[in-house]
């Protein structure tokens, strides 16, 4: 068909069963392909008895009525397609792709389509074709898919880093593979682990395309976010002491918090980790934490890899890429207030209550409070899920902001 079928994933291939729907499906296309066709032979062979030789009047009454059968025949045949495009749609469950337009590159054409298996259904999974994973609201970015699409195979990819982050940030997400080589940039002076964790980074490990600083002095003096004030600076800014230095009553000391876990910290999840001192200071204590992080005004996925951690370049509307109840601890802070909305926090909520394991520790760093609405509602939200309250603080700053910090213990839940 002219279409390829889009699905919300992780990344990976996605396959297509043969299910009754589809079955059914292709039973009702075939009947009422067989139905028109005698529909139409019926209205070119008859003729009425009682006229054997008509008249040349007769003759063009009969043209004009064989062309409004065939005019009727072709409306029903349209508005049939339309209907079973329709059926299509919510039998399988997902949109489509036009990749019959114009200007779409061909190596998006060439990921895209379906591959069908060579020896037919595969008896343990049932699948039968391949299909590629892409973000379902690529559709709504189809120029700067094709754009991003748009390449030498087997050269050297355009350096479209920052296209590549706005289509994410539309919810293109995850972005079709490519075959091209990605920029590589000389790592200069990184340092051995666990050194790394705290030396001055190069500013030539960074790809600074498409960003506004070309360098990590110009990052420090600059306010990127509530999180990452200065926080490139290692050494002189206040890096280095967060979470074993607190500032006022919302800063939690790392050492105590671990000290609550039950059965011990060994894996977390940091969700928007900044530069990944939160990692580094978990490194320290042997505790593995992948930061998810995008490079938004700063290159963030590369500072942290050159401290010698794991970042993990990933948008919070994307559903996380782990198995359930992996990790011992989730952190995080302001970067959870996905927009404001509410309704996207509770589903990134579910989310990070789907990875961490009962017994677990969700730490909810200096989390800020727009107003007391969104107070309210972030507290009903927290006490749905009925986590054991270990620490909970609210306090305000000079300037009368309210912050949030609480450490909670996910409970075991029996179905």
């Amino acid at each position: 068909m002219g279409s390829v079928s889009l699905k919300i994933g992780d990344g990976t291939a996605r396959f297509k069963r043969a299910t009754i729907c589809s079955s059914a499906l292709n039973i009702l296309m075939l009947f009422s392909v067989i139905t028109t066709n005698l529909f139409a032979l019926y209205a070119f062979t008859s003729s009425p008895k009682d006229q054997q030789n008509p008249s040349p009047v007769h003759n063009h009454k009969n043209i004009s009525l064989i062309s409004e059968h065939v005019s009727l025949i072709l409306k029903e045949i349209d508005s049939s397609q339309k209907k079973l495009a329709k059926m299509e749609k919510e039998l399988l469950g997902y949109e489509t792709i036009d990749l019959s337009r114009p200007n779409i590159a061909s190596e998006l054409k060439l990921f895209l389509q379906h591959h069908q298996l060579p020896l037919g259904k595969d008896s343990r999974t049932g699948i039968t074709e391949m299909v590629a994973s892409v973000g379902h609201t690529c559709e709504k970015s189809a120029d700067l898919l094709t754009q991003y699409m748009t390449y030498k195979v087997s050269g050297p990819c355009p350096d479209d880093w920052s296209l590549a982050q706005k289509l994410i940030l539309r919810g293109c997400e995850p972005l079709p593979r490519r075959r091209c080589f990605a920029k590589s940039v000389p790592k200069v002076g990184l340092h051995s682990f666990p050194a790394s964790l705290w030396k001055p980074v190069s500013d030539k490990i960074a790809t600074w395309s498409g960003l506004g600083c070309k360098n990590f002095d110009c990052l420090n003096s600059k306010k990127l976010s509530r999180e990452c004030v200065g926080c490139f600076d290692l050494v002189n800014g206040n890096e280095n002491q967060r979470y074993v230095k607190a500032r006022g009553k919302n800063d939690f000391l790392i050492d105590d918090v671990l000290a609550l876990g039950s059965g011990g910290i060994r894996i977390g999840f940091d969700i928007g980790g900044g530069s990944g001192t939160f990692a580094a200071r978990m490194a320290e204590r042997n505790v593995t934490v992948i930061t998810n992080t995008l490079n938004i005004d700063g290159p963030y996925s590369e500072f942290i890899a050159a401290r010698g951690l794991f970042p993990l370049y990933l948008s919070l509307d994307h559903r996380f890429p782990f198995y359930d109840n992996v990790f011992d601890l989730v952190h995080a802070s302001s970067g959870l207030d996905v927009g404001g909305k509410l309704e996207k926090l509770e589903f990134l909520m579910f989310d990070m209550d789907r990875v961490l394991r009962a017994g677990g520790l969700f730490w909810l760093d200096n989390f800020y409070y727009a107003n007391d609405e969104k107070k309210r509602a972030l507290t009903r939200l927290i006490e749905r899920f009925g986590y054991k309250k270990l620490k909970w603080v609210v306090g305000e700053t000079g300037k009368s902001e309210v912050y949030l910090s609480a450490v909670l213990q996910k409970p075991v839940r029996v179905s």
